[in-house]
């Protein structure tokens, strides 16, 4: 991971003037949304069922390898659409603004164990809010994970490799039961009782995931029910690790910055966007990457506009990094190493700003989109 200008200290004075430009980057998106937002997201829409209607129809056909290969691939690519560039961005309320019941975020539920509503909670609020405070950001390790020296050790963390791989194959198992706070339980601070009624809406929603994965599609297919099942599970592994790979990498790699709760007091707007990019970081790729990961690989920005459409994010990356190198602000940004040639567009933009003064970079890249 490259991280850009790396000072020790930014004034009150610059950290509020950090916060206008972003602000006005933010109401530039706002003014230039409209119809090619909504075809794109339609677009990844209709793409994810037919993904997922070839996806199955081939598992049917599971007893030829070629078919069952190619229908777990087809079947995790659609779940990979519709938990990372659908579900976690219209739930973010990405697409309110259409007043589309169906990409409405309050009224999502998605391909996943874990129900809407409490990722709602855990993710758009916990989350975004207390981002990479240790103590309040419960994502920073999800409560047994140590991935900040912040974090206090203990032996158990001598497993942990083994642990998080774990934790990767069955990642939306660990979404759904993150919200227990289990590790709370068994410190005595949350009451079992507590935990078992938090549990209940999980335990539906499972019930109905396990079902239709594992019951009704493998009953569908009479004496093929083995090929897909094996093929449903298969699908839903592959999904797990792609999550896996991109939220980790996307909050935990070198560079990013880890807070205590004593660093983090009353915050002004600035002082919490200082904070989301200080505390992410962007992975470099390209447009494939970008699509599959729900353009997460754009950390930063997602983290500064979570509730703008994501699809923006590679176009307003370059200004976000010139607003930073402006105010000596860390930028960590690098490849995944999942391409043999990671310089994506965002890196290549990047590079053309890297001489220019910011004024310049804002007045380009105005010219290079019309509103």
């Amino acid at each position: 991971m490259e991280t850009s200008n790396k000072p020790e200290r930014i004034s009150e004075e610059q950290i509020e003037a950090f916060g206008e430009e972003i602000d006005a980057i933010r109401e530039r998106i706002l003014s230039r949304l409209g119809d090619s937002d909504a075809r794109y997201i339609r677009r990844v829409v209709s793409a994810q069922r037919f993904a997922e209607l070839g996806g199955r129809a081939l598992l049917f056909a599971g007893l030829f390898p070629p078919a069952w290969a190619g229908g777990v691939g087809l079947l995790a690519l659609s779940k990979i659409l519709e938990n990372m560039e659908i579900g976690h961005n219209v739930m973010h309320g990405q697409y309110d603004w259409l007043n589309d019941p169906a990409l409405h975020g309050g009224q999502y539920e998605w391909d996943i164990v874990c129900p809407g509503d409490q990722w709602r909670h855990s993710h758009n609020y916990m989350h975004h809010t207390f981002t990479n405070i240790v103590g309040k950001d419960r994502d920073a390790g999800y409560g047994f994970l140590r991935v900040a020296e912040e974090q206090p050790w203990n032996p158990g963390h001598l497993l942990q490799p083994l642990s998080a791989l774990g934790l990767m194959l069955v990642f939306e198992w660990g979404v759904a039961l993150h919200d227990l706070e289990l590790e709370k339980v068994l410190s005595g601070d949350k009451s079992p009782r507590r935990a078992l009624s938090d549990a209940k809406p999980i335990a539906r929603k499972a019930a109905r995931q396990m079902l239709k994965d594992y019951v009704l599609f493998p009953a569908l297919a009479g004496p093929l029910a083995p090929f897909v099942f094996a093929g449903n599970a298969s699908a839903n592994v592959l999904r797990n690790v792609w999550a896996f790979l991109i939220i980790f990498c996307g909050h935990f790699p070198e560079g990013v910055h880890m807070y205590s709760v004593d660093e983090v007091g009353r915050e002004t707007r600035a002082e919490w966007y200082l904070r989301q990019v200080r505390g992410s970081a962007n992975i470099e790729g390209a447009g494939w990457l970008h699509i599959l990961s729900g353009n997460l690989s754009h950390q930063i920005e997602h983290h500064l506009f979570p509730d703008l459409p994501a699809c923006r994010y590679a176009d307003v990356a370059p200004e976000v990094q010139a607003v930073c190198r402006k105010y000596g602000v860390e930028y960590t940004t690098g490849p995944h190493g999942l391409e043999p040639s990671p310089r994506s567009r965002v890196a290549l933009r990047n590079e053309r700003f890297a001489g220019e003064v910011f004024s310049d970079a804002v007045d380009r890249s105005d010219e290079r989109r019309s509103p």
